[in-house]
């Protein structure tokens, strides 16, 4: 079901006021997609598993208890890059690399379409 012209217009102006109250927030929410993002997690996610084997490793002979601790960092870690790379996984290649915008005319209209996305899945939640 398509936006009416008054929540087209009423978007629109939601989406200026943003970018004139906000302009370094709206500059993140047209460049940062769900694919950087679970990108980014990954990231994180390796480098506390790494940390968690280095606190295994080191402390385990010494503190058992310290080495436990490790372990449930490398575990949780671990969940962490599982669940951000299924969602890699759900995007192409193309759709990785491509760049923010790439697809649209001008990064408003791709906000636009972001801003009636949400709104559409609210009207089907209530």
């Amino acid at each position: 079901m398509p936006l009416s012209e008054h929540e087209q217009r009423i978007l629109a102006e939601l989406e200026e006021s943003l970018s004139k109250n906000d302009p370094q927030f709206a500059k993140n929410v047209r460049e940062t997609n769900v694919y950087s993002h679970s990108l980014r997690q990954v990231r994180w996610g390796i480098l506390g598993f790494l940390l968690g084997l280095l606190i295994l490793v080191v402390f385990f002979s010494q503190n058992i208890i310290v080495g436990i601790i490790g372990v449930a960092m490398m575990f949780a870690s671990a969940v962490v890059v599982e669940r951000n790379a299924r969602r890699i996984g759900r995007a192409s290649w193309r759709d990785i690399t491509r760049p923010a915008g790439a697809d649209e005319a001008t990064g408003a209209s791709k906000k636009l379409v972001g801003l009636r996305e949400w709104v559409m899945r609210q009207k089907r939640r209530s």
